[in-house]
C-alpha cells in the first residue's frame, strides 16, 4: 500500500474515531444524565410516598387519640362492654377509613378486633413493646402477608385500662393516589414481589422498606419506564449518525485531498530515511527546503552524522572496561584470534591483585576503584614487549606480549613497576601481584583455552603465594580432574561409592584394644581410589563436607550397633573438618544419630585438627563446649602441625591430644622429634589431657612412646585400616595374642 493511501486512511481513521468516541461520550453521557435524573425523581417519589405516609399516620393518631379520650370509650373500657367497646371501635374506624381496629387490656390481651380473635395477645408485639416504651406507637406492621400502617395508643382513665389501635392497609389505591401525585407507578409488596419488580429491565425501579419483621418484609416500590425515560435520547442518536455521516464524507475529500499534496516529499523522506538505515551517507535530500518538510530534511541529515559518532561510541564500549578504559575480554579473545590467524609467538600474562577485597572492606569500593584505575593506567604505559593491556573482570588485567616468552628480567621490573605504593588521599598502598604465564603455541592453539590455562597458572601463583607462575603441563588435567570430583561428589554418598575403614588403636599401657578411627574412603567409578587429602579438601571447598560427614556419623553409629549385637564393644573416632567445627546444626544431629542406635556420647570421640580451630578460637571454643557438655569426648587431631597458643588449647574443653605422625614416623632417629614428642607428652598430661600417638610404624618408635607415657597408639605397626567386618576377627585375635604374651 502506498504512502498516499496509508495517509488517507490514517486521517479517515482519525475522523473515524474522534467522531466515534465524541458521539459515543455524547450519548452515554446523555444516557447516563437521563437514567441519573430517573433516579433522582424514582427518590423524589419515595420521598413523597414516606411523607404522605407520615400525614397519615399523623391524621390516624388523631384520630385513634379523640377515641382514647371519649369518656363513653373509656367507660365501656372500664366495664369491659364486649358489645359496646365492638360498636365504638367500628364507628371511629369507619370515620377514620381505618381498615383494622383493635382493643386490648393493659397486660397486652385482645379484648375486640375486626381481624382477630378475642382473649389472644395483642397482634404485633413489636409494635406493642414500642407503644409501651414510648406511650405510643405508629409503625408498618403484616398482618396475613399484607402491610397496614398502624396506631397502637393508651387507654387512660386516669391509669392505664387498656390499649386501642387502627390502622389502614396499603393497598392499590393507597398506590394509586400516591402515583397520581408523583407520576410514578407506586407499589406496595412484599420481598418476592419486589425482587421481581426491580429484576424487570423494562423499569428503572427503586424500593424502600417499610416493615422487617417475623411476618416478612413490606416495600414501597416507586418504577418509571425506560423507554419513556429514554425517548429524547433515542433521537438525538438519530441526530448525531446524520451528523456523523455528513461530517465523514466532507472529512474524505478533504483527506484525499490533503493526502495527495504531502504523499510525495514524505515519500522522498522515507527513502532518504530507509538509506540512512542501510549505512549510506547522504549529502543532501531533494525536497523543498522551506516548512517542516525542510526542516524534517535536515534533521535526518543531522540523524545521519549522530548515528555514526553512536556507533563509533557503541563500538568503543563494546570492547572496552568502562572503569580503567582498557580494552575488555571480548577484545582479548578477538586480539588473541587474530594474533593466532597470524601464526606469530607470543606470550599473555594474567595479573590479580592480592587480597582486594580486603582493600575494598578496608577503604571502601570508591577505593578500590581508585586502584584498579591507578593499576590500569601503568599497565597501559609499560615499556615493550607489552603490546595491549586488557581488564577481564574484577581485579583481573591481562597483558599480551608480542614475545615468546617473559623474560625474568622484564617480569622482575614489572612487578617493581606495578606494586609502587599509591597514594590515595593521604593513604599509601601497596599492592602485591600475582602473576599466571601461558605462551602461544606452547601452551594452547585458541584464546578459549589459553585463557583457561592462565587462570590456572595465575590461581596456581595465588594458592602458593608466589608473584608469578608459568602454565606447567598437567596442570590444565589436574583443574579438570577437581572439576570431575567436585561434580561426582554429590553422587558418591547416593551410589555407595564411599566406604569406610577403621584402624585400631591400643592402649599404650595394657596393650589392649581401646577403639578404633573412622576413615573414609572414595572409589570413583572412572578414576579409581581417590586419597582422602583431595577430596575432603575439594568437599570444603564446595560446600558438601556436611554432606559426607552426615552420611559418616550414621555409618559409624550404625557400625557400633552391628559390633555391639556381635559382642564387641568399641569407642570410635570421627574426624570433623574446619566447616564441621562452625556448623550450629552438628550437636543436635550428634545427638540423634546416638539415640537413633540406643548409644551413649562416650561411644564417640571427635577429632577436629588443630588448623580448623585456629581459624576462628572463639566460635571453635563455643561449639566444641556444647558437644563437650552432650557427653562427646574431643580431641586435637594433628597436633604440632598448627600455631595454636598454650593460653588457647588451655581454654579448649578438650580431653585429648593427638601427635601428628610427621613426629613419629622417624622418633628413633630424630633427636629433635623425640624432645618435641616428649615435651607434648608432658605438656598434655599436665593439662589433663591424654596423649594419642599416630604413625607407628617400628617397635623401637613403640617402645619409647610407651617409655615417654603415651597414652594411645595408631599405626602400621599395630594395623591397617580393616574394613569393619574384619575388625571383631582381628580384635578377637590380637585379645588371644595378649594372652599369651601374659601367661608365664
Amino acid at each position: 500500500m502506498s504512502f498516499r493511501r496509508r495517509l488517507l486512511l490514517v486521517m479517515l481513521a482519525v475522523v473515524v474515531i474522534a467522531q466515534l468516541v465524541a458521539a459515543g461520550a455524547t450519548l452515554r453521557t446523555l444516557q447516563q444524565d437521563t437514567l441519573a435524573r430517573g433516579e433522582r425523581e424514582l427518590g423524589v417519589g419515595l420521598d413523597v410516598t414516606r411523607q404522605l405516609l407520615q400525614e397519615r399516620g399523623r391524621q390516624l393518631r388523631d384520630n385513634v387519640a379523640i377515641l382514647a379520650s371519649d369518656f363513653g370509650f373509656k367507660s365501656a373500657v372500664a366495664t369491659q362492654d364486649t358489645d359496646t367497646l365492638i360498636s365504638v371501635l367500628a364507628n371511629h374506624g369507619d370515620r377514620a377509613n381505618a381498615d383494622m381496629v383493635l382493643l386490648g387490656d393493659p397486660e397486652g390481651q385482645l379484648l375486640a378486633s375486626s381481624h382477630h380473635s378475642p382473649d389472644i395477645p395483642l397482634p404485633f408485639p413489636e409494635l406493642w413493646q414500642q407503644a409501651r416504651e414510648s406511650g405510643e406507637a405508629v409503625e408498618v406492621v403484616m398482618h396475613e402477608g399484607r402491610p397496614y400502617q398502624f396506631v397502637l395508643m393508651p387507654v387512660r382513665a386516669p391509669g392505664l385500662i387498656g390499649w386501642v389501635g387502627m390502622g389502614f392497609l396499603l393497598d392499590a389505591d393507597l398506590a394509586e393516589e400516591i402515583g397520581a401525585l408523583t407520576r410514578l407507578e407506586t407499589r406496595f409488596v412484599n420481598e418476592e414481589q419486589r425482587d421481581a419488580l426491580i429484576a424487570d429491565d423494562r423499569y428503572l425501579s427503586r424500593s424502600q422498606l417499610l416493615y422487617d419483621g417475623e411476618e416478612g418484609q413490606a416495600y414501597a416500590v416507586a418504577q418509571q419506564r425506560r423507554s419513556d425515560l429514554l425517548a429524547a435520547y433515542a433521537a438525538l442518536r438519530w441526530q448525531l449518525l446524520v451528523i456523523f455521516t455528513l461530517t465523514l464524507l466532507l472529512t474524505a475529500v478533504i483527506a484525499a485531498l490533503s493526502a495527495r499534496s504531502m504523499a510525495r516529499p514524505l515519500t522522498t523522506l522515507v527513502d532518504a530515511a530507509r538509506r540512512i538505515g542501510h549505512g549510506e551517507r547522504l549529502r543532501d535530500i531533494k525536497v523543498s527546503p522551506k516548512g517542516e518538510i525542510g526542516l524534517l530534511a535536515d534533521t535526518l541529515l543531522t540523524m545521519q552524522e549522530d548515528i555514526a559518532r553512536r556507533e563509533t561510541t557503541l563500538r568503543f564500549q563494546s570492547r572496552h572496561d568502562q572503569l580503567t578504559n582498557l580494552a575488555n575480554r571480548h577484545s582479548a579473545v578477538q586480539d588473541i584470534d587474530d594474533a593466532i590467524a597470524q601464526g606469530e609467538a607470543f606470550t599473555l600474562l594474567r595479573l590479580s591483585i592480592t587480597d582486594f577485597r580486603t582493600i575494598n572492606d578496608t577503604f571502601g569500593y570508591a577505593i578500590g576503584d581508585q586502584v584498579l584505575k591507578v593499576l590500569a593506567d601503568r599497565l597501559d604505559r609499560l615499556p615493550p614487549p607489552q603490546v595491549e593491556a586488557y581488564r577481564l573482570s574484577g581485579d583481573e588485567f591481562m597483558l599480551y606480549l608480542a614475545a615468546p616468552s617473559a623474560e625474568p628480567g622484564w617480569l622482575a621490573a614489572l612487578q617493581e613497576r606495578l606494586t609502587q605504593p599509591i597514594d590515595l588521599e593521604g593513604s599509601p598502598i601497596r599492592l602485591t601481584l600475582a602473576i599466571g604465564e601461558v605462551r602461544y603455541p606452547l601452551h594452547g592453539d585458541n584464546a578459549t583455552l589459553l585463557l583457561r590455562r592462565a587462570e590456572i597458572a595465575l590461581d596456581m601463583a595465588r594458592r602458593a603465594r608466589r608473584g608469578h607462575q608459568c602454565y606447567l603441563e598437567g596442570q590444565d588435567e589436574l583443574h579438570l580432574r577437581q572439576l570431575t570430583l567436585v561434580r561426582d561428589l554429590q553422587e558418591a554418598v547416593t551410589q555407595d561409592q564411599l566406604t569406610l575403614v577403621y584402624q585400631p588403636q591400643l592402649d599404650a599401657r595394657t596393650g589392649r584394644l581401646s577403639g578404633v578411627e573412622a576413615l573414609m574412603r572414595w572409589h570413583h567409578p572412572s578414576l579409581g581410589f581417590i586419597p582422602p587429602d583431595e577430596f575432603i579438601a575439594l568437599a570444603e571447598h564446595s560446600g558438601h563436607i556436611h554432606r559426607l560427614t552426615r552420611w559418616m556419623l550414621n555409618k559409624v553409629c550404625a557400625q557400633l550397633h552391628v559390633w555391639d549385637r556381635q559382642g564387641c564393644s568399641l569407642v570410635a573416632a570421627v574426624n570433623l573438618s574446619a566447616k564441621d567445627v562452625t556448623d550450629i546444626d552438628l550437636p543436635a544431629r550428634l545427638r540423634a544419630c546416638l539415640a537413633e542406635y540406643g548409644m551413649g556420647p562416650e561411644r564417640l570421640r571427635l577429632e577436629v585438627t588443630e588448623s580448623a580451630i585456629m581459624q576462628d578460637p572463639e566460635h571453635a571454643s563455643r561449639q566444641l563446649e556444647e558437644l563437650r557438655r552432650a557427653g562427646l569426648r574431643i580431641a586435637v587431631d594433628d597436633f604440632g602441625t598448627g600455631y595454636s597458643s598454650l593460653a588457647q588449647l588451655k581454654r579448649l574443653p578438650v580431653q585429648e591430644l593427638k601427635i601428628d605422625k610427621s613426629f613419629i614416623l622417624k622418633l628413633e632417629e630424630s633427636a629433635d622429634d623425640e624432645i618435641i614428642v616428649r615435651s607434648t607428652i608432658e605438656l598434655g598430661h599436665n593439662l589433663g589431657l591424654a596423649i594419642v600417638a599416630e604413625g607407628v610404624e617400628t617397635t623401637a618408635a613403640r617402645a619409647l612412646l610407651e617409655r615417654l607415657g603415651c597414652d594411645t597408639l595408631q599405626g602400621y605397626l599395630i594395623s591397617r585400616p580393616l574394613a569393619a567386618e574384619h575388625i571383631v576377627d582381628w580384635a578377637t585375635h590380637h585379645q588371644a595374642s595378649l594372652s599369651e604374651e601374659q601367661t608365664p
